[in-house]
């Protein structure tokens, strides 16, 4: 019982007399291995490392502390095994950090607390978000430490889910723009009018100076150290996860999102974007990632990832030089002799892989997928210049080609669809969306009563896709379900823009909604998005502008006779 006093008193001394050299949120964690490293090594060595001048008694001289620091390493393996026992991985990660700290007047600092709270958020933004200059002196004012921007990034990066809403909801409510300075300004503008131009001008510059929020430097700072750019991407992607989700709707924070929206839209300009082709002899991680990021038709294995950059297919995407080896937007195109009509025929049919491509067999280029690999850049336009790079490209590789064509999915559709089959029962009006003698086909297909009986019973049919394996009800169904399809992507609308995601971004870059194609994707996931119905939207080159700008401003649908034949059997049939 004695040792174990003593071993508890030498403990305690240890952590009085270390913890008072260490102010960080830490502290606690990081005493208790001191301590421990104390009972290994002994008392009297980590008091030589750790003494200072005006602690009470003269530091150890320097000698000393070498000939200390050589028994701690000699030591190292007892604490590594204590290091391993540590059962959270982050605590130890505040260790590493902690020991590879700068000494500060003979003394090892580390400030970047991980779970500190309210105090500690306080804490860090105060310490990094520097004052906003005065007008005056905005272009004299010395740029903060790059410290300053890693212990944010660092503090940033061990937050939970939740400590992260509250941290940027506190930074976004913080550290905006001083509006009651604004006011000021406005008024200032106000009085200004009478006065002359560049008394107005100097006005107005000074109030766009004092609308940049105060933790716009910081973020603009964040993006010069080394992955800085890419810390902001996913940052941005918190903020958007937080937005959507309902759990912070914050003015600020909608705020802090359009800011870091504008400046990533400044660093990813088209004009700083590399066009990079993939092929099976490009780098092992990029192509790890280009499998891994498809989201439209998932890639199986490492063979079907070789065919998709192999003969007769091209691979490209956008890279970006602060962000390298990570593909931001990925574009497959199958090269074919006529305009695809379904997607087996490009993923899951093949040559073989050693064929050589025939030039004279190569007439149209189909854009079968396109993939945004960052969520943080949702809405910085990328994917309608990478299209329009692709399509300048394959003119020079193919100048006799002329036929450009996406084969899209759509998504949604299927939900649409029984949303409105389930509004129909509860309304009493099968009558609006089918004929009487197609819900008399119906009824005699899934053998079920008229009325609610036989919309339930297709509702749960399109739910569940068991429709496609009773051939009489494909036959049954194609017609009703391509012209409801074809409603969905012509006439139903958001803002007067189409409803649809893909019909949305296809139509803003000029393209024209070509043709819809009946079994186009057969697979479990093509059927259950858009009960297996594709769409081919194609890019005359000659139209694309003009068809753009009637689409954004005017919100008109350049389609074809073939989609807009299918609105109208929709319109004549259906009370809508």
């Amino acid at each position: 019982m004695q040792q174990i006093s003593n071993y508890y008193k030498a403990l305690q001394n240890a952590m009085s007399q270390i913890c008072s050299h260490f102010h960080s949120h830490e502290g606690a964690f990081l005493c208790f291995i001191l301590a421990a490293m104390n009972l290994l090594w002994g008392h009297d060595m980590l008091q030589c490392l750790f003494k200072r001048p005006g602690n009470g008694s003269p530091p150890c001289d320097r000698e000393s502390r070498v000939r200390c620091t050589q028994l701690i390493m000699l030591s190292l393996p007892a604490n590594w095994a204590f290091r391993g026992g540590v059962r959270c991985w982050r605590h130890r990660a505040v260790l590493r950090g902690a020991l590879k700290a700068p000494d500060v007047n003979g003394v090892r600092r580390y400030s970047t607390p991980i779970r500190g709270g309210v105090a500690g958020m306080e804490d860090i933004l105060a310490r990094v978000v520097a004052p906003l200059p005065t007008y005056e002196t905005r272009d004299k004012y010395p740029p903060p430490p790059e410290s300053n921007s890693l212990e944010f990034m660092h503090f940033y990066a061990g937050l939970e889910k939740e400590e992260k809403l509250g941290f940027l909801t506190k930074l976004s409510h913080d550290f905006g723009v001083d509006h009651k300075g604004i006011s000021e300004l406005a008024l200032r503008l106000l009085d200004a009018q009478l006065r002359a131009l560049a008394t107005i001008l100097q006005v107005e510059d000074r109030l766009l100076y004092g609308l940049t929020p105060r933790y716009k430097q910081l973020l603009n700072h964040i993006s010069r150290v080394e992955g800085g750019v890419k810390f902001l991407v996913d940052l941005r992607a918190d903020v958007l996860e937080m937005i959507s989700s309902k759990a912070s709707e914050t003015p600020q924070i909608r705020d802090l999102n359009g800011t870091l929206k504008s400046l990533l839209s400044e660093w990813f300009s088209v004009g700083l974007l590399r066009l990079e082709r993939i092929t099976w002899q490009s780098p092992c991680d990029i192509l790890q990632r280009i499998s891994q990021y498809e989201a439209v038709h998932p890639v199986r294995n490492w063979t079907d990832l070789k065919r998709r950059v192999g003969p007769y297919r091209r691979c490209y995407a956008f890279t970006h030089a602060t962000m390298p080896g990570e593909p931001l937007v990925v574009l497959h195109v199958a090269l074919t002799e006529d305009i695809s009509d379904n997607i087996q025929s490009i993923v899951r049919e093949f040559a073989t892989l050693d064929s050589e491509e025939d030039v004279n067999k190569v007439n149209a280029a189909i854009f079968y997928s396109i993939s945004s690999t960052q969520a943080g850049l949702q809405g910085v336009e990328l994917g309608n210049y990478l299209i329009k790079r692709v399509v300048r490209e394959l003119q020079s590789e193919f100048p006799h080609m002329a036929q450009f064509s996406s084969l899209s999915p759509i998504p949604g559709f299927s939900s649409w669809l029984q949303g409105l089959l389930g509004q129909c029962k509860k309304e009493g009006r099968g009558s609006d969306l089918l004929s009487e003698q197609e819900w008399e086909q119906v009824e005699q297909a899934v053998d079920s009563a008229p009325g609610p009986a036989a919309i339930e019973a297709l509702r749960k049919l399109i739910a569940t896709g068991e429709w496609t394996r009773s051939e009489r009800l494909t036959r049954v169904l194609e017609p009703v379900l391509m012209r409801l399809c074809a409603w969905y992507l012509y006439g139903e609308k958001r803002r007067d823009y189409a409803l649809n995601p893909v019909a949305n971004f296809h139509l803003q870059n000029g393209a024209t909604m070509w043709r819809l194609n009946w079994s186009a994707d057969t697979s479990p996931r093509g059927v259950a998005n858009s009960c297996g119905i594709m769409v081919n939207y194609r890019y005359y080159l000659n139209e694309t502008s003009k068809n753009s700008a009637l689409y954004l401003q005017n919100k008109v649908i350049s389609a074809s006779e073939q989609l807009v034949g299918l609105v109208s059997q929709f319109q004549k049939s259906s009370k809508l």
